[in-house]
């Protein structure tokens, strides 16, 4: 299993080539970056290829880029509006994409192999429009994901609209060739199931189009993006349904973190370290689970 780690545990801070060192130095092997302006200037070629330049230099693979979800006016500054597929309004609706087709090209001169998109914001409540708008969008932008070698990945979130039930049957009705799935074991033991079936619930709908997994955890009330173990997720029984499709056995499975606030906030290697000791248990635990 290779050792994956989201750079969303730092997005507040700008991605340098020393904080990719550290990474690289907990024993992480590969990194999703999330794309917000003020952590990774996507849409400036000379910050791309440094960018591509860093990881080379400390062995470390992109396997992903997190889509940005807000609308970054400046460098350093998020506006704090939504960036969503679902935009009813055809102008914020193209916004969006163009935004995205931004990052696609990212794999001009970084390459990558998968584009994480949330289906509109965590509170989306399903509408016609809204899903005729996202079918819109994502036709568009699976296309331009083709040319440049990427593919379009859809993460179950904790809206209406992200739910795995609503995503499944989304592609079966639009017939989207193409577009895969990202399952997000966190946001999955938020939905809107008794808390013993959440994890089958979400996984089961998505499991044949699923190419990669989130790993996170929390105590089943809201999105904290702790380290697996430290929340309430059963992961003995999370990782039988995980190895249960054959196939997903083999998936990127990406450390996904938030990064912890505060005046006795722990530091980055701090932080790096109790990742770092969550997968390992979380690696152990997946080499000794067989599943009939």
């Amino acid at each position: 299993m290779q050792r994956l780690l989201s750079t969303y545990l730092f997005v507040t801070h700008k991605l340098t080539p020393e904080l990719l060192g550290q990474v690289a130095g907990a024993g992480f092997e590969g990194v999703e970056i999330f794309c917000a302006r003020s952590h990774f200037e996507y849409t400036v070629k000379q910050e791309v290829r440094a960018m591509a330049s860093a990881l080379e230099a400390h062995h470390l693979q992109l396997v992903s880029l997190h889509a940005p979800n807000r609308r970054d006016m400046s460098a350093m500054r998020e506006s704090g509006t939504p960036l969503s597929i679902c935009e009813i309004e055809r102008v914020r609706r193209i916004e969006a994409m163009d935004e995205l087709k931004r990052v696609i090209d990212v794999a001009d001169d970084l390459p990558y192999a998968r584009l994480i998109v949330h289906m509109g914001g965590s509170h989306e409540t399903a509408d016609p429009r809204k899903r005729d708008a996202a079918f819109s969008s994502l036709e568009h932008l699976i296309l331009h994901a083709r040319h440049a070698g990427v593919t379009i990945c859809v993460e179950n979130t904790t809206s209406e609209m992200g739910s795995a039930d609503y995503l499944r049957a989304f592609v079966e009705e639009t017939r989207l060739t193409g577009l895969r799935f990202n399952f997000d074991i966190g946001h999955a033991h938020l939905a809107e199931f008794p808390e013993e079936q959440r994890l089958e619930k979400s996984f089961v709908p998505l499991k044949e189009l699923v190419s990669s997994v989130h790993l996170h955890d929390n105590h089943g009330e809201k999105d904290e993006h702790l380290p697996p173990y430290d929340g309430s997720i059963d992961w003995p029984d999370a990782i039988k349904l995980l190895k249960s499709a054959g196939q997903n056995s083999g998936l990127p499975m990406v450390l996904e973190l938030k990064e912890k606030s505060g005046h006795d906030a722990p530091t980055v290697s701090e932080q790096l370290a109790a990742a770092r000791k969550s997968l390992d248990r979380f690696e152990k635990a997946w080499a000794l689970t067989e599943v009939s």
